[in-house]
């Protein structure tokens, strides 16, 4: 089997239009791979409506939840049988031609361990509301990095494809709290060796709405997350590409990145006290250090969140 599409499944609300979109698929040698997070909600009756063999349900004893999600994102990836795979949300969706988009770049591609579809955003009505930056048919793991933060890329972990054997072998989906950065480092892991292949056809759709996890107000979690992922990064630097355009990047990487990360690090301070104001200075007050934030930068962070506080009344 060449796809294993895996759904970590926790909300019943677009399910069905999830695994519609995955079985309408013009290239049909895949598998569907559905894991219940013990969700609440009602997702039986759901796949219990589909009598196709392709598809595989498997139910968690326990909830992951939200903080350890990336836990039942590895375990789509334990029950995977395909040769490549790809972890999307349970509200999203593929376009009819994605699997056969991503088996015309492996084509022209062979031997990568990941590849990148350009994604569509579509609100809750599945109405196209944004469109992911087009990006090069190639880069390297360091062209990766440095359009990521100095040129604020969206990406999510559906609309990556990964090479099932080499993700495995890596450890799996690397575990940030909440999935916060979660994507990106997997996805380096994954570019280090031999880089990444992009469409530029947007045929992953992502669905924002108010449920989704990157719109939690967690900030004080997806902090934590931060400073993990910029540890990472720290390590990963520690190594000079050979290749002489890498080595360019790489400078500019270890020159820039660390100002962006403590950019979306004041804003995300200020988020957090815009909607809780005195209790929440207090605790970056007390954090600063830990965050690597001077005084100024705080007190940038805390006219943030007084500014966002008034707009939102």
């Amino acid at each position: 089997m060449k796809y294993s599409v895996t759904i970590p499944a926790y909300k019943s609300k677009f399910l069905k239009e999830c695994i519609d979109s995955i079985l309408a698929q013009t290239f049909e040698d895949f598998e569907i791979v559905i894991v219940n997070d013990a969700s609440p909600e009602d997702l039986d009756s759901i796949v219990n409506q589909y009598t196709d063999p392709r598809i595989r349900y498997y139910v968690n004893e326990k909830n992951c939840g939200a903080i350890d999600v990336v836990d039942n994102w590895n375990k789509c990836l334990q029950y995977a049988q395909g040769d490549y795979i790809i972890c999307m949300g349970d509200d999203d969706m593929l376009a009819p031609n994605c699997l056969e988009e991503y088996n015309t770049l492996m084509e022209k591609y062979p031997n990568l361990d990941v590849y990148h579809t350009r994604t569509m955003m579509v609100d809750e009505n599945s109405q196209f509301c944004d469109l992911q930056e087009e990006r090069p048919e190639y880069e390297s793991v360091y062209s990766m990095i440095w359009h990521r933060f100095m040129k604020a890329r969206i990406q999510f972990i559906g609309d990556y494809l990964f090479k099932t054997s080499a993700l495995r072998d890596a450890g799996g989906f690397y575990k940030l709290p909440l999935a916060w950065e979660s994507d990106c480092v997997t996805s380096y892991i994954a570019a280090n060796n031999k880089g990444i292949a992009n469409t530029s056809t947007p045929i992953f759709y992502y669905r924002q709405n108010r449920s989704s996890i990157t719109n939690s107000q967690n900030v004080r979690i997806k902090m934590d997350a931060t400073l993990q992922f910029e540890q990472w990064l720290h390590n990963f630097l520690e190594y000079q590409p050979k290749d002489n355009f890498d080595n360019k990047y790489w400078t500019l990487i270890k020159r820039d990145v660390g100002g962006r990360i403590k950019h979306n690090k004041i804003y995300m301070i200020g988020d957090d006290i815009k909607c809780s104001h005195l209790s929440s200075i207090i605790y970056w007050l007390n954090n600063r250090k830990r965050l690597g934030l001077s005084v100024p930068e705080l007190l940038f962070s805390v006219g943030i969140g007084v500014t966002l506080m008034f707009k939102r009344n």
